[in-house]
């Protein structure tokens, strides 16, 4: 419709990246969620992260499933590659996109219902797998596209719009992704857009699979009194481990931090992760205590948001199997095809 078009004309005084681009450059068509949508929040933070690390568009895939969450991807990175899967089926369509072409920066948009549910495998596949992406559920403990039924991830004791009480227990995704051996892995709030920004810098430089988990309030169906994943519940609950700043290895350091206070990480592609400690025995470095301080500070009804773990020297799927630097889309039949003898003395090597 015509009063969704977005103007094309803008300020000619907009701040512009080391590309030349501004951050119009990154976004989409205009949202069709509910306003006040903790999703478009998301969406915005995406945007800015890719801006800031002056990411060419073009290199950038966006692959989603089904639900609110998983219509997104349109409202960012128009000028980037696509792909709308079926429900729950994203995780296994991104593996096979990148294993045909490394060359891309590949971003999977999810939900609680899309991830912890009927894609809950597929989800638990391309953790274990080391995939080479960065993993946003935008979670909001509801089906918002049904009407506000419970999801998966909704917490035992939790009520819906109309009063019923979620009786099961709720699937932790983070806590999946550290267990299954994801590399890189968050919580964040949709509200929060100083934490989350650097959160999906960090995840997008990260070389392996980078899981966040974004609490995203749905404002039509689970932002009430009694919802954990209300706007109001977040804020007054919310403890969060680490402030946050990513730094790629292309930009000078200007800001000095207080000596002690600041715990860098170098990855391999030479980006730092810079963390201002809150937590005094929190150690983002190991996926045990990660886990077991998520589940405590759980029992004393508080979201821990922030890095929860990173490991530094992390590998993805292509190290796994030995595929060659050169993305498999760009060989030739030849080289696909290297004939009967190649087969037969790779058949003897298992024999």
């Amino acid at each position: 419709m015509t009063y969704l078009a977005k103007p094309k004309l803008h300020h000619p005084d907009l701040p512009a990246n080391a590309l030349g681009f501004t951050r119009r450059d990154y976004e989409g068509t205009i949202s069709t969620l509910c306003a006040g949508c903790g999703h478009d929040s998301i969406s915005a933070a995406i945007i800015q992260a890719c801006w800031e690390l002056a990411i060419e568009p073009h290199k950038v895939a966006k692959l989603s499933g089904i639900g609110c969450s998983s219509k997104t991807p349109t409202y960012f990175l128009d000028k980037s590659h696509g792909f709308n899967s079926v429900h729950g089926r994203m995780p296994s369509v991104l593996t096979g996109a990148n294993l045909a072409n490394r060359d891309l920066i590949y971003l999977g948009v999810s939900g609680d219902g899309d991830s912890a549910s009927i894609g809950l495998g597929q989800f638990a596949h391309a953790m274990r797998r080391g995939v080479n992406m960065t993993y946003i559920v935008e979670n909001n403990g509801v089906y918002g596209l049904t009407k506000g039924q419970f999801s998966a991830t909704a917490d035992r004791g939790s009520k819906s719009k109309r009063g019923a009480v979620n009786t099961d227990e709720g699937i932790d995704l983070a806590i999946l992704a550290l267990q299954l051996g994801a590399t890189y892995v968050g919580r964040s709030f949709s509200g929060d857009k100083a934490q989350l920004v650097p959160l999906i810098k960090g995840a997008l430089t990260h070389p392996g699979a980078a899981f966040i988990d974004v609490v995203s309030p749905c404002v039509a169906f689970n932002n009430h009194e009694g919802s954990t994943r209300s706007y109001d519940y977040v804020r007054n609950h919310n403890e969060a481990v680490n402030r946050l700043d990513v730094i790629t290895v292309h930009r000078e350091i200007t800001t000095d931090y207080p000596p002690g206070s600041v715990q860098e990480v170098t990855q391999h592609d030479g980006s730092v992760l810079r963390l201002r400690k809150l937590a005094d025995d929190y150690d983002s470095s190991s996926r045990i205590s990660a886990m077991s301080y998520v589940q405590s500070r759980y029992a004393h009804g508080e979201i821990v948001t922030g890095l929860l773990y990173v490991e530094p020297d992390a590998t993805d799927l292509h190290a796994s199997l030995n595929t060659t630097e050169v993305p498999l889309n760009q060989l030739s039949e030849k080289e696909l095809c290297p004939g009967s003898a190649a087969l037969e003395k790779f058949n003897a090597s298992l024999r």
